[in-house]
């Protein structure tokens, strides 16, 4: 089966946004969407065309019209939801972070493996036809031994799209578990390296409530002993996102990539000279989609399995306690 049956949990933006046209591009049905308030989940699924409409997450996993879920609700609730899906059954792609902690998120994986369940962990930019160009390259060898990466993912949060992520800790919010997160996945995937340790330091430009992080910098020490630094925030309206890695024998230099949209280039530069990397772009969910159905029906892996959810976690939870105390803090493997 590739052409799977998809229930929403969360009447979200990225849904609606991204998702539901990704999962019909690929021969998928959305039939069901569920969020707490029933007036926003029938509204949600008349403006989307969604046959079913529900408050219950109970009855979204226990319809037979559902082989699998999306789960894009708020942080602290992906593990209970995962659980009530998984337990019913179903084939899991859920949003990034997995969880709040490590544990919980390893108790997620284990229990999909347990079930014979696919999972995935919706990391979009692994998608990216730049990031793919450049992960080629190093493979290829195109410049030499990687010595360093920097990644730039500070952008402007859309009003539309911020309230708990800048107004409740207890949510998941903050920028580390919004973007930082990301960049530890892409790191990974680019470099095929293991982070090992994190420092890093936060700070508050007026979007984050309370004691949130609208902003971070830091650098992850790899295990080959590459350096990565990123620069993550919400407030910063007209800077531009990139991503770079550096060499003994050369350069790629990927600019406009740490998007949703498929677009941005990437640049290498070598004692050759400068040459632009062909790229074939594409849906980065359009995708996601393709390899997550191409799973459930036994060929491949989802783009991003659960376990490198845990792994992008894992980069991302250590970020925030190096920041806390001030301290290179290790990164749980």
């Amino acid at each position: 089966m590739t052409n799977l049956r998809w229930g929403l949990i969360g009447a979200s933006t990225i849904a609606a946004e991204h998702m539901i046209a990704a999962i019909r591009a690929n021969g998928g049905e959305v039939t069901a969407v569920m969020s707490a308030n029933p007036a926003r989940a029938a509204d949600y699924a008349r403006r989307h065309a969604i046959a079913r409409a529900t408050s219950s997450l109970d009855d979204l996993v226990g319809g037979g019209d559902v082989d699998a879920v999306y789960i894009s609700t708020t942080n602290e609730l992906h593990r209970d939801q995962f659980f009530a899906a998984a337990h019913a059954g179903k084939h899991v792609l859920c949003e990034k972070p997995l969880a709040l902690t490590l544990a919980d998120a390893r108790a997620m994986v284990a229990e999909a493996k347990a079930r014979g369940l696919v999972m995935g962990t919706n990391h979009h930019l692994r998608n990216a036809a730049t990031h793919r160009a450049m992960r080629e390259a190093i493979k290829q060898g195109r410049i030499g031994r990687p010595l360093f990466a920097r990644v730039f993912h500070a952008v402007y949060l859309p009003p539309h799209l911020q309230g708990w992520r800048i107004a409740k800790p207890q949510a998941g919010g903050g920028v580390v578990l919004d973007i930082t997160v990301h960049d530890a996945d892409t790191l990974r995937f680019v470099l095929d390296d293991e982070p090992v340790s994190v420092s890093a330091m936060t700070s508050q430009g007026g979007m984050g409530a309370g004691a949130l992080e609208d902003g971070a910098m830091g650098v992850i020490r790899f295990r080959s002993g590459l350096l990565a630094q990123f620069h993550d925030a919400f407030t910063t309206r007209y800077a531009t996102t990139g991503f770079e890695v550096h060499g003994e024998e050369g350069s790629l230099i990927g600019r406009d990539c740490m998007t949703q949209a498929p677009k941005g280039e990437v640049l290498l530069r070598s004692a050759k000279g400068e040459e632009l990397l062909p790229l074939a772009h594409e849906s980065l969910y359009a995708r996601s989609v393709r390899l997550f159905q191409e799973a459930v029906a036994g060929r491949g892996e989802p783009a991003a399995t659960g376990e490198d959810g845990v792994k992008s976690l894992s980069v991302a939870l250590s970020a925030l306690e190096a920041a806390r105390t001030h301290r290179e803090t290790a990164i749980e493997i």
